[in-house]
């Protein structure tokens, strides 16, 4: 059995792999090729929170298993944790256990990127992040490998953590200026594309369509129904919402809250993939990709590291 912890998983990680191998997720996903049970979602309070993500394809076959713990910033410690298992296929032996933060980070931040890449144009300039966790981090990295940035501007309520965040930025992506903004509504204003990584259950994006018209959204932080960082007026601006999966539907506050409320409908509401199948984005409008993730992701990123891996002979074998 392998063990590839955080720093085996920075060595093999290349961007456009890891997009294409979360591209090729949504593809299985739409096609129905794999066995996903609903993941278990242990909700112990507002801010600790258990995952458990089974997922199988004839050819891969996994489990993640993650904590949020949403107070961890207190303590200076990352807010996800845990592992992730990869099987045989052939004799559910324990082949490869993997750092589980580090693979919800690469994954997420892919899946990010690949909301970016199919619902803005490519001549984008400007980037915007509200929310500078970890999960920031990921974002910023995968958003410039895919567009040609100029300027990223990030927010967060806690100041002292934005600069820092910003600094973190700036000395990994020399060639980009990275501004800390002084509010949301400036940073909306002078970016091209937003992402939002924040737990928040109230919109942490300004409630002004005249603001958001024209702008691109890809929201990552809503994974519970009580989370909700998109206000009414952005949905007065969209044709369509992509989603990575569909019980989104039933997770993100970000999609709950609106149909509930009647300022969406349900059947305006899409994967990307089929969207992009039918070449039906309008990237001059307004849009609005919205991923919760899937186990689906996490063991196809799983099983390309892993088999990166073995090829360069990296990571720790164990004997249990």
């Amino acid at each position: 059995m392998l063990f590839l912890g955080k720093e085996d998983i920075s060595k093999l990680v290349v961007f456009e792999e890891i997009i294409a191998a979360v591209e090729r997720a949504m593809e299985i996903y739409n096609k129905k090729q794999f066995l996903q049970p609903d993941r278990i979602t242990v909700n112990v309070s507002d801010s600790e929170t258990y995952l458990y993500m089974p997922c199988f394809t004839d050819k891969i076959k996994g489990t993640k298993v993650i904590t949020l713990y949403g107070d961890n910033y207190k303590l200076n410690l990352p807010t996800i944790q845990g592992v992730m298992l990869l099987n045989d296929p052939v004799t559910g032996m324990i082949d490869c256990i993997l750092d589980g933060a580090s693979i919800t980070g690469y994954r997420t931040g892919a899946v990010g990127a690949t909301g970016i890449k199919y619902t803005s144009k490519e001549s984008i300039k400007n980037l915007g992040i509200v929310g500078t966790g970890v999960q920031a981090y990921y974002q910023a990295l995968y958003a410039a490998s895919i567009r040609d940035l100029e300027n990223i501007y990030v927010f967060d309520v806690l100041t002292d953590k934005c600069r820092e965040f910003a600094k973190t930025i700036q000395e990994r992506l020399p060639k980009v200026k990275v501004h800390p903004a002084e509010s949301t509504e400036e940073l909306v204003k002078k970016s091209e594309v937003i992402v939002t990584v924040t737990p928040s259950s109230s919109p942490v994006i300004p409630d002004s369509a005249e603001l958001l018209d024209g702008k691109h959204f890809v929201g990552i932080g809503s994974y519970k129904p009580s989370m909700q960082e998109y206000p009414r007026s952005i949905f007065q601006l969209l044709d369509k919402v992509y989603i990575d999966v569909d019980f989104a539907l039933e997770e993100s506050g970000d999609l709950i809250i609106p149909c509930e409320n009647g300022w969406f409908r349900k059947e305006n509401i899409r994967t990307l993939y089929s969207a992009v199948q039918d070449n039906s984005i309008d990237r001059n409008k307004t849009t609005f990709f919205k991923s919760v993730g899937m186990a689906l992701f996490d063991i196809l990123v799983a099983d390309k590291l892993y088999k990166k891996a073995l090829e360069r002979n990296m990571g720790q074998k164990i004997n249990i």
